[in-house]
């Protein structure tokens, strides 16, 4: 879905209140990549960086951090899943690698729902239900 939102619609809200298109798939890309580096590294620090290599395009970034996130959750043990991480100062409790990865995957599906709002409402009515990598 990505690529149906050119440069020219980065900056596009449904609403007022909304993130910018380029802002919502950069945040998505992002934050799944800070999650499972966090049930990697066993320390929410990843939380606190900036991205910088999100721009110009879109189609890159999720390229970039797609293959980052992957080879991650490739590398994750079945220790860093069951460890408890200190995440109080984000959600107010210990989570562990495992219940990150579930959150990760529940914050992705919220915001996809969300893309697809605004790819629709760019003007893209041809959408399928589900996307593959592929």
């Amino acid at each position: 879905m990505i690529r149906k939102i050119d440069e020219k619609n980065f900056y596009f809200k449904p609403t007022e209140t909304s993130m910018p298109a380029g802002k919502l798939v950069t945040h998505m890309l992002t934050s799944f990549y800070m999650f499972v580096k966090t049930a990697k590294d066993g320390s929410p620090a990843v939380f606190g960086e900036k991205f910088d290599e999100v721009a110009p395009s879109l189609i890159e970034a999720a390229e970039k951090f797609t293959k980052k996130t992957i080879e991650v959750i490739s590398s994750l043990t079945c220790e860093e899943l069951e460890r408890k991480i200190d995440m109080t100062g984000i959600f107010g409790m210990e989570l562990t690698g495992s219940q990150l990865l579930q959150i990760a995957m529940d914050h992705q599906i919220h915001h996809k729902g969300n893309l697809f709002v605004y790819v629709r409402e760019i003007g893209h009515t041809e959408l399928p239900m589900f996307v593959s990598r592929g």
